[in-house]
Formats: structure tokens, C-alpha cells, sequence
């Protein structure tokens, strides 16, 4: 891994102000109490009692002193003048050039308890903290550096240089990787690095590795793409039975290390030294498990309610295709009940009547049921 990761904003706000700070920075890293005002209150000269603030607020903020100590923001300076009961601000300027900050800096570092990169104790804690972050997560180096920046400012340990920073995560996150690779391949085999290594090798005329074969989810929505899932999770499955299990390692440093494997070519892998190339398959066979089984659960249920929906479609159809017969029929049937219902047709008269507007095998078709296949 290349040791310089840092975007170029980082680099260049690394240790310096952003821009003027808020009012609830101000209020946090600049609000002098009464031990910093009787420590202040020693300097002789108003320019000097107002570099000495600004630089203890500096340090505060940002962890660090700056080259040109008065290289901070206006609301900052108004702000301690302020607080300081100096009238003119701009007489900051002339700290520039006092040889006393360098006096005023050890005298800050010393009276507040800040601590030098070096100090042993202070490295060995960031040390630790980032290590236990590299081993259960899985963070950007960009993104840790900034997370240590600000334990260095907590904790008062001064900045150091941003390379040395860098260095220094760039090595704790390889170290977490190798006792990953190594956690992971210690229970595996030869019989089952053989195995795990064959998903790597492409079959004849050009046909595409194991690995890119299972890989490969279904992308179809049908029958016959649920049952070639189905085989996927069995075969996923048959070959995961062998394989030692991972619950002790951390979830997401699994996932990120089965995604390498998912994305990257079979060569690639092949590619990989032994121990990560053995943990990086294991990886992958097992979180393909569960993601093999999810997509047999999602694609099932897709299929299945398309076949419902299929089906009630059929049945709305079917059923529209009869209402003209059914509307016939009723017709026959309410003229035969007409004439039962008439009082002037005497009662031996009546089947005469009926079949004299309705004949026999009319009023036959209309009694015989529709039957309508609906599973709406």
C-alpha cells in the first residue's frame, strides 16, 4: 500500500486553520479562564500577552504550533484582545518577530501538560487505539488519519509532521492485514487450500474459473433462473461445509476482503501470496453463503408472485370471455319467469306459455352451469 495517502485539502489544512472558526469553537478552545489570564497577565507588553493567547488558543485547537504564530484567523484575535481588555489587536504583529515565542511555546507545553509525538506512553495509546480501528473496521486511511488528528488534539500530544503520521498508520493497517490473513488461513488444510485454489483455474476452450462462474447471481426473472440459483447455493454450499468456520474475526474485515474477490479477476487472486490468497477465497465462500441464499429467497419470491399475477390475469380474462353468455342466459330466464309469474296464464297453461317464448333447449343452455377458472 502506498504510504502517501492524503487528498491535497488534507495536506494543506494538516495543523493550520480552515477558516475562522464558529462561535462554539471560539467559546471551547479560546475562552481564557482565570489560570490563563494570571499566566498572562505576567507579560510585560500588551502584543506580548495577546501572542502568548493566541497561542495557547492555537495549540488548543489545532495541536500544534504554527512557524508564524500570528497566522490565525481575525475572530480569533479580536476575540482574546477582547477577553484580554487590549484596545488595538493589530499590535499582534510585532509577536511575529519576538524571539520569546519560542519561550512562550515550551512554557505553554509545559504548564498545560502537552507531550511531543516521540513520548513514548502518547505513541504507544495512538498506537493501540488505531490498531484496535484497523482490526474492527474497515475505515479509509485518509479517513483514519483524520480520526488520529484529532486523538493527538484530545489527548495533547502535539502534531507531528504529516508524513510521519502517515507512516505510522500505513504501517498498523498492514500489520492488521497480515494477522487477518493470517487468522483466517492458520485453519486451513492442504486439502482444503486445494480445493479453495481450484476456483481459480479456468476451465478448457476459454470457459470462465469457478470463481467467475459463482460470482455471477442470477439476473433473469423466471423459473429456469431460480432453479440455476438453486444449484449455485447447493454447489456454494457443498463447498463451504469443508471449510473452517470465521465467526472470530470481525464481519466487516471479512466482507471488505470477499470483496476484492468479487470484483477483482481470477488472475488477480491467483496472483495474491499464499496465506492472502487462501484467506481471501475463504472469505469469499463464505460470504457468497449467505448472499447465494439471499438471492434464492429474493428471486423466489419475484417468481411467485409473478405466477400469481400471471394467474389472476388469466382468471380476469377467462372471466370476461363468459359474461356475454351469462347475460344471454339471464335474459332466457327472466322471460321464462315472466310468464310464470303471470296471473292470466292459467297454471296447466303455463309450461305451454314458457316455451312458447323461450324454446326447450334454450331455457336447457341457460340452466347449464359456466364454470369459470378464476384464482383471483
Amino acid at each position: 500500500m502506498p504510504v502517501s495517502f492524503l487528498t491535497a485539502e488534507q495536506e494543506r489544512l494538516y495543523g493550520r486553520y480552515a477558516g475562522e472558526p464558529t462561535a462554539d469553537q471560539l467559546a471551547r478552545h479560546f475562552h481564557l479562564d482565570d489560570a490563563d489570564r494570571e499566566l498572562i497577565g505576567a507579560k510585560r507588553w500588551d502584543h506580548m500577552r495577546l501572542g502568548f493567547a493566541a497561542q495557547l488558543g492555537t495549540v488548543r485547537f489545532l495541536g500544534t504550533f504554527l512557524d508564524d504564530p500570528t497566522n490565525v484567523p481575525a475572530s480569533v484575535v479580536g476575540d482574546l484582545a477582547r477577553q484580554l481588555s487590549i484596545v488595538d489587536p493589530s499590535c499582534l504583529a510585532r509577536y511575529a518577530t519576538a524571539r520569546v515565542r519560542w519561550v512562550h511555546a515550551a512554557e505553554i507545553r509545559e504548564r498545560h501538560g502537552y507531550r511531543e509525538f516521540a513520548d513514548p506512553f502518547a505513541r504507544f495509546r495512538l498506537t493501540r487505539w488505531l490498531y484496535a480501528l484497523c482490526w474492527t473496521g474497515t475505515d479509509r486511511p485518509s479517513v483514519l488519519f483524520d480520526r488520529a488528528t484529532a486523538w493527538l488534539v484530545t489527548e495533547k500530544v502535539l502534531l507531528p509532521g504529516a508524513s510521519a503520521l502517515e507512516r505510522l498508520i500505513a504501517r498498523i493497517r498492514a500489520r492488521a492485514g497480515r494477522r487477518l490473513w493470517r487468522t483466517l488461513a492458520k485453519n486451513v488444510s492442504r486439502e482444503q487450500r486445494v480445493q479453495l485454489e481450484a476456483l481459480l483455474v479456468a476451465g478448457e476452450g476459454g470457459r470462465p474459473s469457478p470463481l467467475d462462474r459463482l460470482r455471477d447471481g442470477p439476473f433473469m426473472r423466471s423459473g429456469a433462473e431460480l432453479a440455476r440459483a438453486v444449484v449455485r447455493l447447493d454447489e456454494v454450499r457443498l463447498l463451504a461445509t469443508s471449510l473452517p468456520g470465521i465467526a472470530h474475526v470481525p464481519p466487516g474485515r471479512v466482507t471488505a476482503l470477499a470483496r476484492f474477490a468479487t470484483v477483482a479477476k481470477a488472475q488477480a487472486v491467483a496472483r495474491l501470496p499464499q496465506e492472502r490468497r487462501t484467506a481471501t477465497l475463504l472469505a469469499f465462500v463464505r460470504t457468497l453463503e449467505a448472499s447465494a441464499q439471499d438471492d434464492v429467497l429474493d428471486l423466489f419470491d419475484i417468481v411467485v408472485s409473478k405466477l400469481f399475477t400471471d394467474a389472476a390475469t388469466v382468471g380476469k380474462r377467462a372471466r370476461l370471455r363468459t359474461i356475454r353468455d351469462l347475460d344471454l342466459a339471464a335474459l332466457r330466464l327472466r322471460r321464462v319467469t315472466g310468464v310464470l309469474i303471470n296471473d292470466a296464464v292459467a297454471d296447466s297453461a303455463v309450461r305451454a306459455a314458457a316455451f312458447a317464448v323461450v324454446s326447450r333447449d334454450e331455457i336447457t343452455e341457460a340452466l347449464v352451469p359456466r364454470v369459470i377458472h378464476n384464482t383471483g
